[in-house]
């Protein structure tokens, strides 16, 4: 089963238990992740071969299927997914077998809400899957400028003849590579007449 989020960063959920699947459908969408859900185990490694996903969130536990092996060939076919364990009975010895195949995270079930919410953003956040909250407002100025300068037939040169700002800074500032002090930001303002707080769309 598939459920959209409002945002990019998808999730593939395998479990052969419908309960826990509809579980983590309702929480990680409630999250804006986009969900996948999977209660056929077997078909995990082609899904993930097929689909292209940032997290895989994987049952240890599953009938008539060994989850490391699971877990290693699912790691086999995609390098670069991050994997979190679910697991009722946590050992020393599963999670010493998993760990050599890059698992981001074993978890206990049942989890903590709080504490699994927080664990997937730091996994997003340390594979760049997220923007830090300063990010998206540089971006977003930055686009608000360059819709601006656009909306008024204005060249990045003729921007900086009426900021006193190099060519080379705004088009950082609008490509977000840059961030602007408030005085750069108040020169930007001026020359396309509107009010400071204009720039910074809708935050």
């Amino acid at each position: 089963m598939r459920v959209e989020g409002d945002v990019s960063l998808s999730i593939l959920v395998v479990d052969d238990d419908p309960t826990v699947c509809h579980f983590l459908t309702d929480f990680l969408v409630a999250e804006n992740y986009r969900v996948e859900t999977l209660s056929d185990p077997s078909l995990a490694v082609e899904r993930v071969r097929e689909g292209k996903y940032h997290i895989c969130i994987v049952d240890l536990m599953i009938p008539e299927l060994s989850g490391v092996d699971l877990i290693k060939n699912i790691r086999t076919e995609d390098s670069d997914v991050a994997l979190v364990v679910l697991t009722a009975y946590p050992s020393l010895e599963t999670a010493s077998a998993v760990m050599p195949h890059e698992v981001s995270a074993y978890v206990r079930k049942p989890f903590d809400n709080d504490e699994f919410r927080a664990l997937l953003r730091n996994i997003a956040d340390k594979k760049g899957l997220l923007l830090r909250r300063e990010d998206e407002l540089q971006s977003a100025i930055g686009q608000t400028i360059r819709e601006l300068r656009k909306d008024r037939g204005l060249t990045l040169k003729q921007m900086a003849r009426r900021t006193d700002l190099s060519v080379s800074l705004l088009s950082q500032i609008e490509r977000a590579e840059s961030s602007a002090s408030v005085e750069t930001l108040f020169r930007v303002a001026t020359a396309l007449d509107v009010r400071l707080t204009h720039l910074f769309g809708g935050f």
